[in-house]
């Protein structure tokens, strides 16, 4: 296919898979896409191994890396590795009711106030530059950022090694200012997208953004993102003004996922219906697939969720057990466990290989293109 992205990425088919797994970067990239590592929950020790296997496995092929440094968070631009954070008592106390009320008794706090965690390192500009040195000892293709501008060491870096610097964007005012900073590609993310999203409108924030790069005779490509999950709406984006695809959601059912297998049946069984947009998890809003967990801290009492990132000192320790006890059968964990999830989800209705899904975009957005073309008179 020609579209800018391929030429970019030296990729044959515009679709881009973010994923937590090797496995799935790997089937991805060979099968003719590009898979993205998130390595945000990385140490540069872990991302070096991870990068390492994949360099030895993905037979050459391109794959890029993503990274969350936020514009904005509590703590940013402060000295504050390692030192003690106090998790309020109301929410600690919130979570672990919860998990109680489900017959889970563990303490996953360690039963003080005052915790002794990493305050999201890298999030940090310090913290980042550290995985960005190991991400560029490999043949990366691609190196993205979320939730705000990239760093200037990443952009610095991305020219210094002709790796082209992706952004997320959430609204038209966003992806100027992407362009603005120098970015090489904008990922414009509707709100139906799984993780962190706005509240724009896949069918409506591409041609937006798409209107507003033609208003200044901008041609930084543009990848769509927010529930897409099949070719047909890969292609529909791309009538709208995209050059592409980012997808992550549609990965989390693959047989190479790394996703908790309750969570996979979920997800399975879902509808579009059956997921939530909810500051929760992380502190910013996020899209995750609705469960027992999530309605507890959407309903009347909860506690209002922490900013980022102190909300995941929260709900990180309790979802991770939640997590291991629901695969040993534990009925009440398996009412908790959730993850993110766009609204794409009803369609992911099949668990199917990584490089099938690939094979499924390209057929379906072959025919999908095909029935425009059959609207055209001769």
């Amino acid at each position: 296919m020609k579209s800018p992205i391929t030429s970019m990425l030296g990729i044959e088919f515009p679709l881009i898979a973010f994923t937590h797994c090797r496995d799935v970067v790997v089937a991805v990239s060979k099968a003719g896409g590009m898979g993205v590592f998130g390595a945000a929950a990385c140490s540069p020790e872990q991302l070096e191994e991870e990068l390492s296997w994949i360099d030895a496995h993905i037979g050459g092929r391109p794959y890029g890396v993503d990274l969350i440094v936020p514009n904005k968070f509590q703590g940013k631009g402060e000295d504050i590795d390692h030192a003690p954070v106090e998790l309020p008592a109301t929410h600690r106390d919130f979570a672990t009711d919860i998990m109680a009320r489900h017959d889970i008794h563990t303490d996953v706090y360690g039963g003080a106030m005052a915790q002794r965690q990493s305050f999201g390192d890298n999030m940090h500009d310090d913290g980042a530059a550290k995985l960005l040195e190991v991400a560029f000892r490999h043949p990366i293709s691609l190196i993205a950022n979320a939730l705000g501008i990239p760093p200037q060491i990443m952009l610095d870096l991305g020219r210094q090694h002709q790796v082209p610097v992706a952004a997320l964007v959430g609204t038209k005012d966003h992806a100027l200012s992407q362009v603005r900073a120098g970015v090489d590609i904008l990922v414009v993310a509707g709100g139906e997208a799984g993780g962190h999203c706005g509240d724009v409108a896949t069918m409506v924030l591409v041609p937006e953004v798409a209107a507003a790069l033609d208003a200044i005779g901008d041609n930084t490509p543009i990848l769509a993102a927010g529930g897409i999950v099949t070719g047909r709406q890969m292609a529909a984006a791309m009538a709208m003004g995209a050059h592409g695809a980012w997808t992550g959601s549609v990965w989390l059912t693959t047989a190479e996922a790394e996703t908790n297998p309750i969570v996979k049946e979920k997800m399975l069984a879902a509808s579009a219906k059956d997921t939530v947009r909810s500051r929760s998890r992380t502190g910013k809003p996020s899209r995750q697939l609705r469960s027992t967990w999530t309605d507890a801290w959407e309903g009347q009492g909860a506690p209002s969720p922490l900013p980022m990132p102190m909300q995941s000192l929260i709900s990180e320790p309790a979802l991770r057990q939640i997590d291991k006890l629901s695969q040993t059968g534990h009925e009440g964990a398996k009412a908790l466990a959730t993850y993110w999830v766009g609204q794409g989800v009803g369609l992911m209705n099949e668990a199917l290989g990584a490089g099938q899904v690939v094979q499924a975009f390209k057929e379906d957005w072959i025919n999908a293109c095909a029935r425009l073309n059959g609207f055209i008179e001769d």
